[in-house]
């Protein structure tokens, strides 16, 4: 097993302690405990990862950073490789309680406009009695199902305060509930396995992002990537897949184009359209940001709709 010294275990148990920490702050500690800045030091923070994350497989844990799509900065965060809803969320929660934080992560992922956003009052009216959770199909024929039936709004509103507190879901500045960080973090397989819909610019989830004009097309871009692709091609903003005109969606993303590029170093910047090496378990094997490839087929918008 690999051996770690007390500065891998200083960093982990920051990440352990602390929650997912932005790019800025983790690299802040790690130049504490070095003396190096990650960004002139690049090779020997790699090398920490690397090495932190052979050691944390054999509990089937990793040290990963994503990019929060809503503000599109970077964290880092300490996640479960197992692939089960329960196994992510912990005990902490109840089958109930995992059931009703499922059901919102997939209203808000297969949402044909991208918003990655639900309503509180949708969140509440969500029925639970068709969560299927992985590992509880058993447990669920010994009663669990009448527990979802009876989850009352109450139950409903104290899981959301939970969810919301532990950085499962977090508010929008439009006052809907969206995903948080940790969901960002841990649910990247999840989201490949359940097709939804990539970004042209990076192949991660869009689950917050902008469509493409083209009622027949089904491209969507985060907004961060909007800014870096369409900087790079002088010739107009166009629709990677279909050639139609990008139009700015209003101020938000003029905003956001004015802005200084988060930052975020080669680490987490995944390449375009390349394909991540991958375990035997479907993971990343290293300590970046891994990029899945989309399985999503590749139909419009508008028959999305009719089924």
């Amino acid at each position: 097993m690999t051996q770690l010294n007390v500065k891998h275990q200083t960093l982990i148990q920051a990440l352990l302690s602390r929650g997912p920490l932005m790019e800025d702050e983790f690299h802040n500690i790690f130049k504490g405990l070095t003396g190096k800045n990650p960004a002139t030091h690049q090779r020997l923070f790699d090398e920490y990862l690397l090495k932190i994350n052979k050691a944390l497989s054999f509990a089937q844990l990793e040290l990963r950073g994503c990019r929060n799509q809503y503000d599109g900065q970077v964290y880092y965060g300490v996640v479960n490789n197992v692939s089960d809803e329960q196994s992510k969320l912990g005990t902490k929660y109840s089958v109930p309680q995992i059931a009703f934080y499922k059901a919102i992560i997939e209203a808000i992922v297969h949402d044909d406009s991208a918003q990655g956003s639900i309503s509180n009052i949708g969140a509440l009216n969500l029925r639970m009695e068709n969560q299927v959770l992985t590992g509880t199909s058993s447990q669920s024929q010994g009663g669990h199902f009448p527990a979802l039936r009876n989850f009352t709004a109450t139950q409903k509103e104290k899981t959301l305060r939970e969810l919301l507190h532990d950085q499962w879901l977090k508010d929008t500045p439009d006052g809907n509930i969206g995903l948080g960080i940790r969901s960002f973090l841990d649910l990247r397989s999840w989201f490949r396995n359940n097709n939804v819909p990539s970004c042209e610019a990076c192949n991660e989830a869009g689950v917050k992002a902008q469509l493409c004009q083209n009622e027949d097309c089904t491209a969507r871009i985060h907004q961060y990537c909007l800014r870096n692709m369409f900087s790079q091609h002088k010739g107009g903003r166009v629709c990677p897949r279909c050639g139609t005109q990008w139009q700015k969606n209003g101020p938000k993303e003029e905003a956001l184009e004015e802005d200084d590029e988060p930052n975020m170093d080669a680490r987490s910047q995944a390449p375009k359209r390349k394909k991540p090496r991958v375990n035997d378990a479907g993971e990343c094997s290293s300590s970046q940001p891994c990029v899945p490839s989309s399985q999503l087929r590749r139909v419009t918008r508008n028959s999305a709709r009719a089924r």
